[in-house]
């Protein structure tokens, strides 16, 4: 993994809604008979998928040449595991990581505990290339390096090779706006950075840290520390523009004000070897967005353009396919991105709110200390946070 990707810089905003060129005639519009799907994320393969199952014509469009490193997404619940294997991922033989036990850690404290399931830990490269092989196997037309750039009003999805109108659009750009269907609202936490590193660790921190997801909460954000594919440690860290501008906006004095807060995060990284030749970054995430259905509803969004949960209950993977599984399901029955999008928000309003909660409340000073004396609760903070398990059953079911 070493020197194999270098770092790039991620924006919750418009990277798709660039400048877009003069709109062909209409004789120049290519129709597509099936649905398209634009984003070959998780959300994005895997409505690629069933929908190819079920016998449709899906073409996937995905921006990227080639499966890359992304800042989110690498800590997989049951909930998203079940999803994957539903999909035919088999994950122990990509080399997913379990993960059985959380710790939450402080400049003076660590609070350790059962996350009460086995969660598995993947980096996003490695899965979304692998969802993506089996949407091509699937009958799906998978096609790389083409990027939307608009939704125009009559239906039509611009891109660099012309226009296309497609029989139904999945939009799954992720965090990324496209332009003509911009997200309907804001976040409730959208000012904070975001920052993403991989490491080889010290072999004895290596072990210490083997089958754990670890939180580390300082002033204006938090870390978390869990080890992925081929003995690698993905670091994911939000902290507060005013942090960042401190720090001189260079990440290595950011890295190192950080560790000089919390000691265990300068234990973790001792001797550590970076792998990445410069870290990923995002802003602007609109955590806590959950789009609300209404009766102009004609696209169905997937992932992170129907709603971002808060890094902070690590369920952003679980969500993505969830809402995949519901809404290829509602094509499949006849129903329209409404009764869907109506269906989603009642699915995940509940945790992405709760989320959202804890992750305010992680900020403040003692917290961690009182949730030291009662036994149990990081536990029920990582279920709550959670998709039902009614819910997810339910569209597994269809």
């Amino acid at each position: 993994m070493a020197g194999d990707a270098g770092g790039r810089r991620g924006s919750g905003g418009d990277s798709l809604a660039s400048a877009v060129p003069p709109v062909r005639g209409a004789d120049q519009v290519k129709r597509l008979e099936g649905a398209l799907v634009l984003g070959g994320g998780p959300a994005g393969a895997a409505a690629a998928i069933w929908l190819a199952r079920a016998g449709r014509q899906v073409t996937l469009w995905e921006k990227e040449r080639l499966s890359h490193h992304k800042i989110c997404g690498e800590f997989l619940s049951w909930e998203a595991q079940a999803y994957l294997g539903d999909l035919g991922l088999d994950l122990a033989a990509l080399g997913a990581v379990e993960i059985e036990r959380v710790r939450m850690v402080t400049a003076r404290r660590t609070v350790e505990g059962r996350l009460g399931f086995t969660a598995r830990s993947l980096t996003r490269r490695v899965l979304d290339a692998a969802l993506l092989d089996v949407a091509a196997a699937s009958g799906a037309t998978v096609e790389h390096g083409v990027a939307a750039r608009e939704l125009l009003p009559s239906g039509e999805v611009v891109a660099g090779q012309g226009a296309v109108k497609p029989g139904a659009l999945f939009l799954a750009t992720g965090k990324s706006n496209l332009r003509g269907c911009m997200r309907d609202g804001e976040g409730t936490l959208n000012q904070q950075l975001g920052f993403k590193a991989y490491f080889r660790l010290a072999p004895a921190e290596r072990a210490a840290l083997a089958g754990h997801v670890e939180l580390m909460l300082f002033k204006g954000g938090y870390a978390g520390l869990q080890l992925v594919e081929r003995d690698a440690a993905n670091l994911c860290f939000l902290v507060s523009p005013e942090r960042w501008k401190a720090c001189g906006g260079d990440f290595h004095a950011l890295l190192a004000d950080l560790a000089a807060e919390v000691p265990h995060l300068a234990r973790r990284l001792a001797g550590a070897v970076p792998l990445l030749d410069r870290p990923l970054a995002i802003s602007g995430v609109p955590y806590g967005f959950l789009h609300r259905p209404s009766g102009g509803d004609s696209i169905w969004r997937l992932g992170d353009q129907a709603a971002v949960i808060p890094s902070f209950s690590g369920d952003g993977m679980s969500l993505a396919l969830h809402s995949a599984r519901l809404a290829t399901g509602a094509l499949l029955t006849g129903r329209g991105p409404q009764d869907y999008a109506r269906q989603l928000a009642k699915d995940a309003g509940g945790a992405v709110r709760r989320a959202a909660w804890l992750q305010r409340m992680s900020g403040r000073e003692g917290w961690v200390e009182r949730v030291a004396l009662l036994p149990g609760v990081l536990g029920l903070g990582a279920r709550v946070t959670r998709l039902s398990g009614r819910a997810v059953r339910r569209a597994r079911a269809v």
